[in-house]
């Protein structure tokens, strides 16, 4: 008897009936590199940029924790017409990735507030070098082709705030229109046989008290003596 008190070769006989059991399933290995793998839609493979969008507001390189993103940029004018002096803008030099450090937390595609940055579900970008995991702007532009399109939107979710600015400027001018407008009429003559009623005369002012006549010279009223 064992030490637990269980039935000798217990432990073998769930270990060969597993195996027994696994024995008689199709095997699902999957035959790569012959045969692509089917990933899910929103797997982690490669950070993709999108040039275009780049304002060079360097919020994913600060919000990096592996600081692995590194961003150099100039100012160039833009003459604008109309303007009382020419605009500048930020264009991008050099938009490197290590991934060698990057450890994939998707943190950098989420605080891009310009949507630069996506996730592509390219994932062999192997090297012999792990200097070679550096990858430039012109690197990263090319996985923008392996970007799959955003899911469609839940029809009973909730709308997008887009969408719902815009349902309301829409519905604006026609609440405004549909809304009745209130004429109040001019008074205009009395009708025939009718009496106009007067208004209800008020409480009258208080007057002032009446001058009373002067007081003669050397009387008591004027305060001198009488002489």
């Amino acid at each position: 008897m064992s030490e637990r008190g269980g039935v000798p070769g217990e432990g073998l006989v769930k270990g060969l009936a597993v195996t027994l059991k696994t024995m008689t399933r199709r095997s699902t290995t999957q035959q790569y590199p012959d045969v692509a793998p089917e990933l899910p839609p929103r797997s982690r493979g490669v950070i993709a940029l999108l040039t275009e969008n780049c304002t060079v507001c360097m919020l994913c390189a600060r919000e990096c924790p592996d600081w692995c993103i590194y961003i150099d940029s100039h100012k160039e004018e833009v003459a604008v017409a109309g303007a009382a002096r020419p605009r500048q803008r930020n264009v991008l030099d050099k938009f490197d990735i290590d991934f060698s450090l990057c450890m994939y937390c998707g943190i950098c595609i989420e605080v891009c507030p310009f949507d630069a940055l996506y996730w592509s579900p390219e994932f062999e970008y192997a090297e012999y070098d792990i200097k070679d995991l550096l990858h430039d702007k012109d690197h990263l532009g090319q996985w923008m082709a392996t970007v799959p399109p955003p899911p469609a939107h839940d029809p009973h979710g909730e709308p997008a705030k887009e969408e719902t600015t815009a349902a309301r400027k829409a519905a604006a001018p026609t609440s405004s229109a549909a809304r009745p407008t209130v004429v109040r009429p001019e008074p205009g003559p009395a009708a025939p046989g009718v009496t106009p009623v007067a208004p209800e005369p008020g409480p009258a002012p208080a007057q002032s008290p009446e001058p009373g006549p002067a007081p003669e010279p050397g009387s008591a009223g004027d305060g001198g003596a009488s002489r």
